[in-house]
């Protein structure tokens, strides 16, 4: 590479570091504000077609993907570095940690070949990861609301429904129980969460529609729901999303412990007791992954031997994890074979159309 260089990014400012091998020019400063716009106007100054190759290091913090972004359209290579790893090889702290130590040590490591380097994904994926992550927090506030009912309920000793009552059963009755047993500000706390719950529920439901289409369009989803039982659209959307892409991971075992379903060890040092999950990773997978692995406690699912034999000997918590993790092992050897084909977008069926008589 001619040019090396590192990029600490926050949200005022992005400070850099780059080096020209070639001539030893050397130059550090900041970029503000940090956006688009000001990103590219800077990044003009490298022309790889004269300069050479043009090679920047960045956290893989909040932030990094307009700057990947932009650095693709200027023809600059852009490095992605796993930040817990890159704080390792930082070493003991013996100075003040500032932006621009930060950007020298990218730097440093990229230009030494040590940067401990996270995979981008390209955009199709980064946008499915977002409405993954959105469809989950939409549902967690629209469960938080719907405790809160409870709460107020329960708290003026009322005899409303359980959660799936208040969810799904009927409102007409559930607003007699609020008008005749609760207190004005009571019913003024339901009713408004009622209302919100409805907004909310109004775009889980678009959202959904739109991640089942996403789903049975993509190649690697229809495989994985198709090899794989339990695996619905959603979460086999969520694992191409996490775990798709030519030489992503090279064992198994290391996409189990990106999900974070792989067990802590015990150490001296460490406060926390054995057996436990390291819960790092994509919070929205573990999940999508514990709920498919439910499907089995049927009795005609495959792995149902397995999961019983895990829940008596431990529990049925148990039991689902260890499933979400051959889940997740056999998901990556699919992934891994497909490669980045997991990404191509397929014609969906067409919908059968009725002929009027």
């Amino acid at each position: 590479m001619s040019i090396v260089g590192g990029l600490d990014i926050h949200r005022k400012q992005l400070t850099f570091d780059w080096v020209d091998e070639q001539n030893g020019k050397w130059e550090r400063g900041r970029i503000a504000p940090a956006d688009r716009e000001h990103l590219a106007g800077w990044l003009t100054r490298f022309d790889p077609a004269t300069a050479g190759p043009v090679a920047f290091a960045m956290e893989g913090c909040t932030g990094w993907r307009y700057i990947a972004e932009e650095m693709a359209k200027a023809g600059v290579i852009a490095h992605l570095a796993e930040p817990a790893d890159t704080s390792v090889l930082r070493g003991p702290k013996r100075r003040a940690k500032t932006d621009k130590a930060d950007a020298k040590l990218l730097r440093e490591l990229l230009a030494a070949d040590r940067l401990p380097e996270c995979y981008i994904p390209p955009s199709q994926v980064l946008e499915y990861r977002a409405m993954l992550e959105l469809y989950q927090d939409l549902r967690a506030q629209h469960t938080g609301w719907v405790q809160r009912i409870q709460a107020v309920c329960f708290h003026q000793g009322t005899t409303a429904p359980g959660q799936a009552g208040i969810v799904r059963g009927d409102r007409a009755r559930l607003q007699a129980i609020i008008d005749e047993q609760l207190s004005i500000s009571g019913r003024l706390q339901v009713n408004t969460a009622l209302a919100v719950m409805d907004v909310l529920a109004d775009h889980l439901d678009r959202l959904r529609r739109r991640l089942l289409s996403s789903a049975r369009g993509l190649q690697g989803a229809r495989a994985l729901m198709h090899e794989i039982y339990g695996v619905g659209p959603l979460s086999s959307l969520a694992l191409c999303a996490w775990l798709g892409g030519a030489d992503r991971f090279s064992s198994a075992r290391k996409a189990v412990r990106f999900v974070g379903l792989d067990i802590t060890v015990h150490s001296s040092d460490g406060k926390r007791s054995p057996g436990r999950l390291s819960r790092q990773g994509p919070e929205v997978l573990r999940w999508l992954l514990f709920e498919a692995a439910k499907t089995s406690a049927r009795s005609c699912a495959p792995g149902y031997d397995y999961y019983t034999q895990v829940k008596d000997r431990y529990d049925a918590n148990r039991a689902c994890l260890s499933q979400a993790r051959r889940i997740v092992r056999h998901a990556t050897h699919i992934l891994t074979g497909l490669g980045d084909d997991a990404f191509t977008i397929v014609a969906q069926p067409a919908a059968p159309t009725t002929i009027a008589r």
